[in-house]
């Protein structure tokens, strides 16, 4: 009877899933303004009408406004409305800072009237109480400068009673930005929140339409005559602060410390920086309590004037192991983290050590600081590790930039100590210094054999010419070195070295000729009939990649000097030819996904960039597409990475046969690509490849014996008619690509 019951009571409880109602759209901003994070992050869709009180077409966003409520809109790229449009929104909810939504629609509905700008105050919008709401705030303006080049907003900095602001007028009029510097107004704009990587606060920001935004109360005397001199001494005179910030208690574990100097507290996924002057002993681990005064450093969140009391109770904090990439994102700062990579150099200054690495064709810079007052006599010596280990780093994630939104953003790991450096791997024994110290010390032995057998045969009354024939050898062959490790270009690296051989065999012609290439130096036209020797220029592996020969007169008997000179003009146009060619192999690494052998993201970054130059030149026009393939993640979670990573690469073939020969396929990272289509005509020509792009999709791989049946969401973007920059012809790529991925859900 038990188990009847319990099975009735699944059957209830499943039948009442499957035939639950879809959730009903949200009809009102107040409705999503209500809902708790954990409802938010459920993506409820949303209908709801409001009234249009700011856009911005580049980065395809719009701030809507309803009920005294606001609320702000990622858009598809080809949205038409304007300020004071009366719209209806349909989309989902989705959870950053604070809710926001993905639109799947804005429909305009008729033309409507701002809402009335509320009074607020800088304690309003620090409080985040007026977000994306359109306001009035009464603010002193002390900068106004041109934001992205002559032809962009303008940035604003406004001070208030309580605290600055910073502000985006949308406009470029320099003389209306010499009237504005210091003069007192009431500026309506749109508040917004300052965020940085790990989507913390960071301050105000005020978007303002249009000068009409600005209303002028009293100028400054700047703008009409210029500012008395001030000499240098006298500056100091002019600064006040008046500083209203409260003192604050926080806590964490200590995850690092420099004492008079700052520390870390970490509790959780959440860090950060405190400024103290306190030299009381600390223990790195222990949970801690802080006051202080919230500031920023460097743009993130951070504690002055920071007063630290040990509770001596242990709470480590296990160091997440992350990519270059995972920590370029900007949202890891002051978190304590792990990253692997490879010692490219190291240096000890007077103030730290440093130890830079390459993580996956990345270079990041782990630092160890030194204690203060200690001498770099006092100093323990520096933990030599060898260039070219593998080692992981364990320490603080310090960030360049506060701008998550301009790309990868550079990053150094701050070390506690030299524990913090961990040898995962020796370095290989084949690599290009080693290689060069042996080939230099077999070019050094063969230069003695030569010159010992030259100056037995030379004996006494030619010592003289001799060291002075082996100086000049000498200046020769350590120019070639200096060029082989220069940029001279190698053809005449190859002249040299023939030049070098004919020296040292008395201006006999030499020449090389290089395997399938070219015939470099003095050939003679009647070498048929003289005697000519030659030697195999030797690869590292492999066959010979060329052979240098020398031409000498058939009456003069064989001598082993002949041989000499042949055989280290070989070595050293080995040296030579291989360098080049490990150099070019370096640099196509670094323009070149490993995996697909298409560009990377660094190298589309530059056609893009030459490609803007080019269409702005020429008035041209040029499309960009964006494609991630979706559900990628599950061919790696059920077949493994390798099917995965041959997934990618026939996934990359089937795409190059939908482009052209001129079209520049690239691979931004995982399962993200992007294509540049430099010659199109119209937003049509775009579609068609698109299209192209997605029916490739249409047929199965059969990737070793499993047959996967794929798909692509694919957005693009078209210059100059969705943006004119790099950043945001991406960014409405992604955005175009990202409502597409969307829609399928």
């Amino acid at each position: 009877m038990k188990r009847l019951i319990l099975a009735l009571v699944i059957l209830v409880g499943w039948t009442s899933i499957v035939w639950a109602e879809p959730l009903a759209p949200l009809p009102t901003l107040r409705a999503i303004h209500a809902l708790s994070n954990a409802e938010v992050d459920k993506h409820p869709p949303v209908a709801f009408e409001a009234t249009v009180t700011y856009i911005d077409t580049n980065v395809s966003m719009l701030i809507v406004q309803d009920g005294g409520l606001g609320i702000y809109l990622r858009i598809p790229a080809n949205t038409q409305v304007n300020m004071g449009d009366r719209v209806l929104v349909r989309g989902k909810l989705t959870r950053g800072f604070l809710p926001s939504i993905v639109a799947d629609t804005v429909t305009f509905l008729h033309k409507g009237t701002l809402p009335q700008a509320v009074p607020a105050t800088f304690d309003d919008l620090i409080r985040v109480q007026r977000d994306c709401m359109r306001i009035r705030i009464h603010a002193v303006i002390q900068a106004a400068d041109p934001a992205w080049g002559p032809n962009g907003p303008t940035f604003l900095q406004l001070r208030t009673d309580k605290g600055l602001i910073d502000a985006y007028l949308n406009s470029n009029d320099a003389n209306a930005r010499k009237a504005l510097l210091d003069a007192e107004a009431d500026v309506t704009g749109i508040a917004t929140t300052k965020l940085d990587g790990k989507g913390q606060e960071t301050g105000v920001l005020l978007l303002v339409p249009s000068l009409d935004d600005i209303k002028i109360l009293r100028r400054s005397e700047a703008s009409s005559q210029p500012l008395p001199l001030t000499s240098i001494n006298g500056m100091a005179a002019a600064f006040q602060v008046n500083d209203f910030t409260h003192r604050v208690h926080v806590r964490g574990t200590i995850t690092y410390y420099q004492p008079g100097s700052n520390a870390v507290l970490q509790s959780g996924n959440q860090s950060f920086w405190i400024q103290t002057q306190s030299n009381a002993p600390l223990r790195i681990g222990d949970l801690a309590d802080a006051t202080g005064f919230p500031t920023l450093y460097e743009g993130f969140l951070a504690l002055a004037r920071g007063v630290i009391q040990d509770s001596n109770q242990s709470a480590p904090v296990t160091p997440e192991p992350l990519t270059w990439e995972q920590l370029a994102a900007s949202s890891h700062i002051f978190d304590l983290v792990s990253i692997e990579g490879k010692v490219v150099t190291r240096i000890r200054e007077a103030s730290q050590d440093e130890y830079v690495l390459n993580s996956g064709s990345n270079l990041f810079t782990a630092i160890y600081r030194h204690p203060t007052g200690i001498s770099l006599q006092q100093l323990a010596p520096m933990k030599m590790v060898p260039v070219g280990a593998k080692v992981r780093v364990t320490g603080i994630c310090m960030l360049k930039d506060s701008n998550p939104y301009n790309g990868p953003v550079p990053f150094d790991i701050l070390l506690r100590s030299f524990d913090d450096i961990t040898v995962v791997a020796k370095p290989s024994p084949l690599n290009i210094q080693n290689l060069i110290i042996v080939l230099s010390l077999m070019l050094l032995v063969v230069i003695i054999v030569g010159i010992w057998g030259w100056t037995l045969n030379t004996k006494v009354r030619r010592q003289t010419g001799t060291l002075a024939t082996m100086a000049q050898f000498e200046q020769r062959r350590s120019r070639i070195l200096e060029d082989i490790n220069g940029s001279k270009p190698l053809a005449e690296i190859l002249e040299e070295i023939a030049e070098m051989a004919s020296f040292m065999l008395h201006g006999a012609p030499c020449w090389c000729e290089v395997m399938n290439g070219a015939r470099l130096g003095k050939h003679p036209r009647d070498a048929e009939h003289l005697r000519v020797l030659s030697a195999k220029i030797p690869a590292y592996s492999g066959p010979a990649i060329g052979t240098i020969f020398a031409a000498l007169d058939p009456k003069t008997p064989p001598d082993t000097a002949e041989n000499n000179a042949l055989s280290t003009g070989a070595k050293l146009a080995s040296l030579a030819m291989e360098t080049r060619r490990l150099n070019s192999d370096l640099r196509h690494r670094s323009e070149f996904d490993l995996l697909t052998d298409i560009c990377n993201r660094f190298s589309l970054g530059t056609h893009l960039n030459h490609q803007i130059q080019e269409a702005q030149h020429h008035a041209g026009i040029f499309g960009l597409i964006y494609i991630d393939l979706d559900k990628f993640k599950q061919v790696n979670d059920i077949y493994g990475h390798h099917i995965g990573d041959l997934y990618l690469q026939v996934v990359v073939q089937r795409m190059k046969q939908q482009l052209r020969a001129h079209d520049l396929l690239a691979r931004l990272g995982g399962d993200e690509f992007a294509v540049l289509l430099p010659m199109v005509h119209n937003r049509a020509d775009v579609e068609e490849i698109v299209q192209r792009l997605g029916h490739c999709f249409e047929a199965p791989f059969d990737i070793e014996g499993h047959l996967l049946h794929g798909s692509a969401s694919i957005g693009f973007a078209l210059y100059p008619e969705d943006s004119t920059t790099r950043d945001g012809l991406l960014n409405a790529a992604d955005a175009a690509m990202y409502a597409i991925k969307a829609s399928k859900h």
